[in-house]
């Protein structure tokens, strides 16, 4: 049975109505309260939020479907989500919650779980807690009424401040000269960020870091990079760091202005761990989004890389079987597993700032030989996720361009795991061959399931 509430990154929608609406969160609280209560002791749970105006309720909501099981639960107000991963595994709460939307307009909220061990879920225990969801909606709600009035849940600023604290001390203050911009996308990075950058005494100007509870991600963050490259070029700074909504992920902009994606963060850790002999097995782990420049400068390394479906918890899935610590996405999700349990924002940037202190170099320095190949992605809105292999258009569409960029390209076609869209994605040597092929591709999931 597939899940249909739990996408790839816990349950999203638009807040006030299904699944976010009152009774469906409170349901949900009640349903992860139920599973963590099969234990042999009163279970502990932790809750982070991130900027919209919708969080606050859906948290406060989340947290009475939780007590209504007999539930402690802990605020640790507006944080990050792997803030909240660090918190639960380091004070052995037994699950974290985490309402955000990552990097979706504020209008949409979500819900995400870890469990004790700082790991998201496994699909199993998603699609066991779905189902009791379910039951409980058809009993008419809940087992219980949901209260009319919700208690507004204190943050606990103490929490964060472990984190904040947790994060300085994972390297030394790094040597940067110059000033370093950094965009927190008026989401869950603006106040951990603006706190964390000044225990670390770097010269650090920020923007979007006033959130109103509809500014998330605004035209700001890891969703528009080249607005922090543009800043890093107008102050005359060294560097520029971008979150997105929740903080899972950075990218960054070198002097010149120009973006540095995931992929290119991979490569510049993977050859710092290699350096130091901390790079097990040679590998690292990418996604099917990852460009084949990455895998090429990869390989004059002498380093293997894998390709996980798209979703940090698969990309780590394939860290532990592989053996890998290093692994990550070219939207910024980087996982350092020797460190965290999921992808940090605000450790990665760190890790960076350190790589380019101990290197004495600037960050296209240690990128500059990573050539990328020609990508083009679009987005079709769909009203429906149909098993595209059963789509004869869609699948006569992918294998021509298939058969035609053989050894010159590659053709990814996937639903979101978060929003009702289909992505299409090629790489190719040629771009008359990259625009045909994805405009043919797009055009037969527009006319045969498109919104």
């Amino acid at each position: 049975m597939s899940r249909r509430l739990f996408g790839t990154d816990g349950i999203r929608g638009v807040a006030g109505e299904f699944p976010l609406d009152g009774v469906t969160v409170f349901a949900i609280g009640r349903a992860l309260g139920h599973h963590l209560s099969r234990g042999s002791r009163r279970p502990k749970v932790v809750i982070g939020q991130d900027t919209r105006e919708s969080s606050g309720w859906i948290a406060d909501a989340v947290a009475a479907g939780l007590a209504s099981w007999a539930t402690e639960v802990s605020s640790a107000g507006v944080i990050t989500t792997p803030g909240v991963a660090y918190l639960a595994r380091q004070l052995s709460f037994d699950a974290g919650v985490v309402v955000s939307a990552s990097h979706n307009p504020w209008i949409d909220n979500g819900i995400k779980v870890f469990g004790g061990d700082g790991y998201k879920l496994s699909d199993e225990v998603e699609l066991s807690i779905e189902q009791e969801i379910f039951r409980l909606l058809e009993q008419g709600g809940s087992a219980q009424a949901r209260p009319q009035a919700l208690p507004t849940l204190p943050g606990d600023h103490e929490l964060r401040e472990r984190y904040e604290t947790w994060l300085k001390n994972r390297i030394a203050s790094p040597k940067i000269k110059g000033k370093v911009v950094i965009d927190c996308a008026n989401g869950a990075a603006s106040p951990v960020a603006v706190e964390l950058f000044a225990m670390l005494g770097l010269e650090a100007e920020f923007i979007h870091f006033s959130p109103n509870g509809r500014n998330i991600n605004d035209h700001c963050g890891a969703l528009y990079p080249q607005v922090v490259a543009d800043e890093v070029k107008r102050r005359h700074a060294v560097l520029g760091i971008t979150f997105d909504g929740d903080a899972d992920r950075a990218l960054f902009a070198d002097r010149n202005g120009k973006v540095v994606n995931g992929d290119a963060v991979l490569l510049l850790a993977a050859r710092d761990l290699q350096s130091r002999n901390e790079l097990d097995a040679a590998t690292i782990v990418a996604t099917t989004m990852s460009n084949m420049g990455l895998e090429a400068a990869l390989q004059r390394s002498g380093l293997k890389m894998l390709r996980a479906p798209v979703g940090d918890k698969y990309v780590l899935d394939e860290m532990r079987k592989s053996g890998a610590v290093l692994g990550g996405e070219q939207s910024g999700h980087i996982i350092f597993s020797r460190i965290a349990t999921t992808g940090d924002g605000l450790l990665t940037a760190l890790i960076v700032l350190d790589i380019l202190s101990r290197s004495g170099r600037q960050l296209e320095e240690l990128v500059s030989d990573l050539e990328v190949f020609p990508q083009m992605i679009k987005n079709v809105r769909v009203r429906e996720k149909q098993p595209l292999e059963k789509i004869a258009n869609v699948t006569s569409a992918i294998r021509h361009a298939e058969k035609e960029l053989a050894g010159t390209g590659r053709v990814v076609v996937r639903y979101s795991g978060t929003e009702p869209l289909a992505r299409v994605m090629i790489e190719a040597q040629s771009k008359e061959q990259m625009e045909r092929h994805v405009e043919a591709i797009a055009g037969a999931i527009q006319s045969s399931i498109g919104a």
